[in-house]
């Protein structure tokens, strides 16, 4: 059906893709982000804190301060000192934030890190014990931390936001680089369908573009090729045709006009019969080609012994190479040749290639059948002692009417299409054919291998 919503482009999915990737990363980033900030703010007033208790703390100028002026000293963000004497003595604003632990800690010479409550509030609290015995405490209302760690929060924001757009703007680019040179090979699909050919897809952009268009190329050549022996086959069919409908209308006439003498009647009945049937093998063959390449063409494989369907080929066509003056020879193993096949369609293919044989072969000359086991691969030859085929030859030997219209004036010819159906139909059956163009007996060779 062709309703329903348009599907998004190549472009689109990237680009959604991409964004929705970006989002997720700084989703994640952000989440992580937002976690640490609060941490990270307190580590930075802590430790800004302890700097500032270490430096007092090393102060000798500032004694007199710490031990009897502690309470006047406080920062900008609401730092509170205290001093702790020797003898444990607590001064300052910072001192009811100092634990019993805390101070202990201090006057046994440890440095302190840690929190407090201080005038109903928490507090960081840190202290730095002196060269001279005692201790500095420091501390810093926990507001001031909430501060940075808002003022961090807000600076991450920005920069995530400017990241998701980055991403998207660059997901377009990569997707119009990557969709340019696959939009490109989808327009040369379509010229390809409509029927033009020396088309040339575009080969840049990633790898697997590039192979699509390079696939494109190799297709637009492939289709010319085929389309180019379709032309040349129908112009043999055509002419195949033609020669016997000539013969057949001209006598027909002939005999309409009583121009053909009571006595030539016999010659001509023989004539126009013969005709007859070399259009029906010719239209015969085009039949069982076009049966080959369809979809429904049915096989029925049983076990089989190929060996007694070569003895039956070669009683049926010893008749015919007796008439020819050609000996047929069959060679066969002595154990049976067992292969789960059709028989019917094996025997079709022996019979032919064996006409095929025949054909070429001259009186005096051989045709050989032969058949043997291969590690599990039944091979059938056919063999002649014929002229052969060139290397041309064998390089078209399978396409319909390429050898026919080469040798029709020099050689029997038949329908131009026995060779091709001999292919397909091995094919059909799971096996291979191939041809040499000069076998042991001089002529050419046809080798089927068929496994079961």
């Amino acid at each position: 059906m062709s309703g329903g919503r348009p599907r998004r482009t190549l472009v689109a999915h990237l680009v959604l893709l991409t964004t929705v990737v970006a989002a997720v990363a700084a989703l994640l980033t952000g989440l992580v982000a937002w976690q640490s900030a609060a941490h990270a703010a307190e580590q930075r007033e802590r430790d800004t804190l302890t700097r500032q208790a270490t430096l007092l703390s090393r102060l000798p100028a500032l004694s007199p301060v710490v031990f009897h002026g502690a309470e006047r000293l406080a920062g900008p963000n609401g730092e509170q000192f205290a001093a702790v004497a020797p003898d444990g003595t607590v001064t300052g604003a910072a001192a009811p934030a100092l634990d019993l632990a805390s101070k202990a800690a201090l006057l046994a010479g440890r440095s302190v890190s840690t929190d407090g409550l201080l005038a109903g509030q928490d507090v960081l609290l840190v202290g730095s014990p002196t060269p001279r015995g005692g201790a500095v405490v420091l501390t810093e209302p926990y507001a001031t931390v909430d501060r940075d760690t808002d003022q961090i929060r807000r600076d991450i924001g920005l920069p995530l936001l400017v990241g998701l757009l980055g991403a998207a703007l660059a997901g377009g680019l990569l997707a119009r680089r990557i969709a340019r040179p696959l939009t490109a090979s989808a327009a040369v699909a379509h010229r390809l369908a409509e029927g033009e050919r020396g088309l040339a897809a575009p080969t840049g952009g990633p790898r697997e573009a590039a192979e699509i268009g390079r696939a494109l190329t190799t297709l637009d050549a492939a289709l010319a090729r085929s389309e180019g022996r379709q032309r040349e086959f129908l112009l043999s069919v055509s002419h195949e045709l033609r020669t016997p409908l000539t013969a057949v209308q001209g006598y027909a006439e002939a005999l309409a006009d009583g121009m053909i003498e009571p006595d030539q009647v016999p010659e001509v009945g023989r004539t126009l019969a013969e005709e007859t049937r070399r259009l029906d093998r010719f239209l015969a063959d085009l039949l069982a080609l076009a049966r080959l390449e369809a979809d429904d063409f049915r096989l029925e494989s049983v076990d089989t012994e190929l060996g007694e369907v070569l003895a039956e080929a070669a009683a049926f066509w010893s008749g015919p190479c007796a008439q020819h003056g050609v000996e047929l020879r069959v060679e066969r193993p002595d154990s049976p040749v067992v292969l789960a096949t059709d028989p019917f369609r094996v025997r079709q293919l022996i019979d032919g290639l064996t006409q095929n044989a025949l054909r070429a072969t001259p009186s005096g000359a051989p045709v050989v059948l032969a058949l043997r086991d291969e590690g599990g691969a039944a091979v059938l030859e056919v063999r002649d002692g014929g002229p052969g085929l060139t290397e041309d030859d064998v390089c078209v030997a399978f396409d319909a009417g390429a050898l026919h219209a080469r040798y029709r004036t020099t050689r029997p010819a038949g329908s131009g299409l026995g060779l091709t159906i001999a292919h397909r139909l091995t094919t059909r059956l799971g096996g291979t054919i191939a041809v040499r163009g000069h076998g042991p007996e001089g002529g050419a060779c046809f080798t089927v291998t068929l496994k079961g």
